[in-house]
């Protein structure tokens, strides 16, 4: 999950693997799966870059583990 940021400034957690699509108005309009949406501070880009660095963090715990039960 990513923290973002409602435009009244409130943080909150969002499950990446919901959203299905994020429309660039003047702010970011996450679509989730289900058509719910949320308005938020971040730009697409800054979601992104939110959404590969927690994938990258997964993938280090998967292979740490993965390492230390080899030994």
């Amino acid at each position: 999950m990513i923290v973002l940021t409602k435009r009244n400034h409130e943080k909150f957690l969002v499950n990446h693997l919901q959203i299905e699509y994020i429309e660039t108005i003047p702010e970011s309009k996450i679509v989730m799966m289900n058509h719910d949406f949320y308005l938020v501070r971040e730009s697409t880009e800054e979601i992104i870059d939110k959404i590969a660095k927690y994938n990258a963090k997964v993938m280090d715990i998967q292979r740490e583990i993965a390492v230390v039960d080899k030994r």
